[in-house]
């Protein structure tokens, strides 16, 4: 159903905190012109930690009506309540969301047993694709290959973002569940290697920066044309590590500021702006690509 490189897109701040939207409709246009196959709001990289459910409401209305159906939007919908989960998921489809990208709970560390019943929940009280959501070293708490297994026999658990950073555990998911749901990469350093075992695209936060270069990457690689795509890979690969050099999205806010895409890289506490040393790094990083303003 998805493939591509979908973005989760920023959720851009002015200098008071509040949520810029004429910017993030521009960041729109920026990233369908480019190629990008479909959006991902409030996600990680979207704060969604720091949003009210207010405004995590309101971003996914306004996304899903700017995109207009031009391309799939699929709204983070996470929670370490199932509860929350759910009211979040059906508000996503009230709305229009193709989709819900739905995290692992974190803090309260379920067993394997627990997530295949909070996602099992989740599933059954709303009737809209979903993409599972692994990252360990956000949450806590690693969903296993098997744990994946259990819950694609679920007709509306279409996909999985896998970001563990274990290539092994990608094939493992791969084996176990082909033809099922579909594997997306969301470690963004292994997304060739993820192409090439099977994987259907990426969901990356580096390429808020770099759409057109990502969005061609997994075009080629779902075409089989690997030479280009390996190509592609090494040639992203250092921006890709630079954008973590501090905790996502810190850098990629920087880096879009740099480019002139957006006003302000502002994010609420307890994130920060870059430390000095690092936008350094980053801006020559940047200007290696042409991409800066």
């Amino acid at each position: 159903m998805f493939s591509g490189s979908i973005v989760p897109i920023i959720t851009p701040f002015k200098e008071d905190e509040s949520i810029d939207y004429e910017t993030l409709g521009s960041l729109i246009e920026f990233h369908i012109a480019k190629g990008t196959y479909g959006f991902i709001p409030v996600g990680t990289t979207g704060e969604s930690a720091t949003l009210s459910h207010k405004e995590h409401r309101d971003v996914v209305r306004f996304v899903i009506e700017r995109v207009a159906k031009r391309v799939p939007v699929i709204a983070g919908c996470g929670s370490n309540s199932t509860a929350e989960a759910i009211e979040l998921a059906k508000a996503a489809k009230e709305d229009g969301a193709d989709g819900i990208l739905s995290i692992t709970p974190y803090y309260n560390k379920p067993t394997q047993e627990g997530l295949v019943a909070h996602f099992t929940e989740i599933a059954k009280a709303v009737e809209i694709p979903i993409i599972l959501y692994n990252v360990p070293g956000r949450t806590g708490v690693n969903m296993l290959p098997e744990t994946v297994k259990k819950l694609s026999t679920i007709e509306n658990i279409i996909a999985v973002k896998e970001a563990s950073g274990n290539l092994v555990q990608s094939a493992e998911i791969k084996r176990l569940c082909d033809g099922k749901i579909a594997l997306f990469c969301g470690e963004d350093s292994l997304i060739f290697p993820m192409m090439a075992i099977g994987g259907r695209g990426c969901i990356s936060a580096s390429a808020n920066v770099a759409p057109e270069d990502f969005a061609s990457m997994v075009e080629e690689a779902n075409n089989r044309n690997f030479d280009r795509a390996r190509s592609l890979y090494y040639k992203l690969l250092p921006l890709t590590s630079a954008m973590f050099w501090e905790t996502n999205p810190v850098p990629v806010k920087e880096s879009l500021k740099m480019m002139g895409l957006i006003p302000t890289a502002k994010t609420r506490l307890p994130l920060v702006g870059l430390r000095e040393e690092t936008r350094e790094k980053i801006r020559a990083i940047l200007a290696t690509y042409n991409l800066l303003k």
